[in-house]
């Protein structure tokens, strides 16, 4: 029942918040909400071995509703979990017109994302991947900034082609099984032919470079994180994007291993040209915003080449880093929030000296920004360097030119927090507080995570050291 609760518990918890009308009351059901997928969260990681559900869905059509709690989805399903209590939390003054519907749409969201993650048919995991997409739609175009319509509308159609690229591969998988099936051990026994194998490889990959997303799919991502609600940027960013690192891992890579030796060197150069084109970019950002964002593409970058570089220690780094990124990254946004909903800006050029006068924040943006650079001793340097050694036994010179990127965030992540918290203040900031204490409280459990699993990495490499085994044995 474990798999089933972690999707009905927001699922039904969203539906009852769309009634409740009152702003703080329907926000306290969604804390209440989230730190309750988080128990089960939790219960589902500490369970043995994998735990699946099955139930009748759509029989004749030869799709179930069938989910697998295994490692990489426990680790997932735990990074979602874990997310949405705590983006709750910090952004808990945030006001939001229509709060009920607003909150309702997030734990709609969380649903579909941990329907994603959990999914064992293919059919099923397609319903959850709209369901996941649909209420980000509603929550960009109602609550998202000024330009906000174009930028939805800009995201909806990358998103509604790359569904519409992947709903054709999943019916031409669907009549080339046994018996007419969706299940997922069905579908790995699909055998192709090479040309076949080719095109619908890359029906699911558009979809899932769209989501991820990769250069040159990349276009909507920086918009979008500007334009939406921080809660939901953080969401997107963190919780989000790791549906197209899952789906790749899941049903691209052990369905097409032809198709994945053919092209992964055509895929790692464009991930490692989006690496380096993202950072460049990050570096003359003056909004964190989209700084975040196009550091967000470098990272993501970074995973997918480690995929495709078909490495034992690549791959274990990937599973490593889709956890800590989400970690890292709302860690950024919610310092980027709190400084926007203080000061009414995310301009660099209008802020600087804020560490005078918010010394609990800077030291903890210190921290986050140390955990995007990958320092020695921070949740993010196990998985770059697994990802880094995977990426130079498949290409030592890719690997090299990939490396430039580490100097690169180094420059754009520093020069972020030489530019917001020190130098003179401005008019802007001289009369400027420290974060509130539930902002403090969420960025502090975040250090706690990024020291830990600096640290010790080893739980989520054994979580997922099953899954890394799976994928590379349909490799061979």
């Amino acid at each position: 029942m474990i798999p089933l609760l972690l999707i009905v518990v927001p699922f039904v918890a969203g539906i009852i918040a769309f009634f409740i009308k009152a702003g703080n009351a329907v926000k306290g059901w969604s804390l209440v909400a989230a730190i309750a997928s988080l128990a089960v969260a939790l219960a589902g990681v500490y369970s043995k071995g994998a735990v699946n559900y099955n139930a009748t869905w759509l029989p004749t059509l030869g799709s179930s509703f069938s989910l697998t709690l295994d490692g990489m989805s426990k680790m997932l399903a735990l990074l979602t979990a874990i997310a949405f209590p705590l983006v709750f939390a910090a952004t808990w003054k945030n006001e939001y017109a229509k709060p009920n519907s607003f909150y309702g749409l997030m734990l709609l969201m969380q649903a579909g994302l941990t329907g994603v993650f959990l999914a064992s048919d293919l059919l099923l995991f397609y319903f959850f991947w709209e369901l996941a997409l649909i209420p980000a739609y509603f929550l960009c175009s109602k609550w998202g900034g000024e330009k906000r319509i174009q930028v939805t509308f800009k995201f909806f159609i990358y998103t509604f082609i790359g569904s519409l690229l992947m709903l054709v591969g999943i019916l031409y998988l669907y009549f080339h099984t046994a018996g007419s099936s969706f299940a997922l051990q069905d579908i790995y026994n699909v055998k192709l032919a090479a040309g076949p194998q080719n095109f619908v490889f890359w029906l699911f990959f558009i979809a899932f470079a769209i989501k991820m997303p990769i250069f040159p799919f990349h276009t909507w991502q920086p918009d979008t994180y500007e334009q939406s609600p921080t809660a939901v940027t953080m969401i997107l960013s963190g919780v989000m994007v790791k549906m197209g690192i899952f789906a790749v891992i899941r049903w691209l890579v052990p369905v097409f291993p032809e198709a994945v030796g053919k092209f992964d060197n055509l895929i790692i150069i464009l991930s490692v040209i989006g690496m380096l084109y993202a950072s460049l970019i990050a570096i003359r950002q003056d909004d964190v915003k989209r700084l975040v964002a196009y550091s967000s593409i470098a990272h993501i970058g970074l995973m997918c080449a480690a995929i495709f570089a078909d490495q034992k220690v690549g791959l274990q780094g990937v599973m490593v880093q889709m956890f800590n990124h989400g970690v890292n990254v709302i860690g950024l946004w919610i310092v980027a929030d709190a400084i926007e909903q203080q000061l009414g800006t995310r301009k660099f050029s209008e802020l600087g000296g804020l560490a005078q006068k918010a010394p609990g924040l800077a030291i903890l943006l210190v921290i986050m920004a140390l955990a995007n650079v990958a320092l020695p001793l921070t949740n993010a340097f196990v998985g770059e360097f697994l990802m880094f050694n995977g990426l130079f036994r498949y290409n030592a010179w890719m690997a090299a030119i990939a490396g430039i990127s580490i100097i690169l965030a180094a420059v754009y992540t520093l020069n972020m927090v030489q530019r917001i918290f020190y130098g003179n203040t401005t008019p802007l900031t001289e009369n400027a507080r420290d974060a509130d204490g539930n902002v403090k409280l969420v960025l502090a459990i975040l250090t706690v995570v990024i020291l830990v699993f600096g640290v010790y990495p080893e739980p989520i490499l054994k979580l997922t050291n099953d899954t890394v085994e799976i994928v590379l044995a349909k490799l061979k």
